[in-house]
């Protein structure tokens, strides 16, 4: 009998320590049985065709308190009256919006706020026949070491690490946040040359068939102007000359 209230009063704090130690956990996934997250800053850059009317999606996984950009850039619109401008919207895991932008070309940044997939979408709408190549570069990319950022978690000894190794790491850290920018205005870059490069061949295009049409048109006027001509001097051969 005296056991019981000992027993009772071990069930109930073990209950009330497993439901503050849930609450007090951040809504990032566990990467492996260690408790470390993977949060290494990911790039990716690729061209997608929209056709018209079309409406296309990606999703990209990020971490709470991570810095999220999207560049994006149109390339070339097919016909002669296409609309460059080019619908993009991304949406939080919760699915609230989180940016807009209707414009040829521009950039997205903002930090992530929570743990999960943010949707990125882009929708010809403007062009119901026209198909359009749209340049795109995403990705996150974390301030620090590239390691979570919980104070209560994987949490190294301070008297293990001498200043030498502090300082490389935070080198190393720094590193990698300029590597990550530099690569973002390098793909920029890219993006502005492929742009400017078909542009090029849609004005030779462009030029080339102009200059073909007006050869075939002068060519086709000099004819008939010649055949009028021709027609003021012909005479009939049963008519008697004065």
């Amino acid at each position: 009998m005296r056991t019981m209230p000992a027993l009772l009063w071990y069930w109930i704090l073990t209950l009330l320590l497993v439901s503050l130690q849930t609450r007090a956990q951040k809504s990032e996934p566990r990467a492996g049985p260690s408790g470390t997250l993977f949060r290494g800053s990911d790039q990716y850059d690729f061209a997608i065709l929209l056709p018209g009317s079309g409406y296309q999606c990606f999703w990209h996984f990020a971490h709470q308190t991570g810095r999220f950009y999207l560049t994006y850039m149109v390339q070339w619109v097919s016909g002669m009256s296409g609309d460059r401008r080019l619908h993009v919207t991304v949406l939080s895991p919760e699915g609230r919006q989180v940016a807009f932008s209707d414009e040829p070309s521009g950039q997205i940044n903002f930090q992530t706020q929570a743990t999960g997939f943010y949707q990125m979408c882009f929708g010809n709408f403007l062009n119901k026949f026209a198909n359009m190549q749209v340049y795109l570069d995403f990705g996150v990319y974390y301030d620090g070491l590239g390691t979570p950022g919980k104070e209560n978690e994987d949490k190294i000894d301070e008297e293990q690490l001498n200043g030498t190794i502090a300082r490389i790491q935070e080198s190393t850290s720094k590193l990698n946040t300029y590597v990550v920018h530099m690569w973002r205005y390098y793909n920029y870059g890219r993006m502005k040359r492929a742009t400017d490069h078909y542009l090029l061949l849609s004005n030779s295009s462009y030029i080339s068939w102009w200059s073909a049409a007006q050869s075939v048109v002068i060519l086709t006027a000099s004819y008939l102007q010649l055949f009028i001509i021709k027609r003021f001097f012909h005479t009939q051969a049963n008519r008697p000359l004065c």
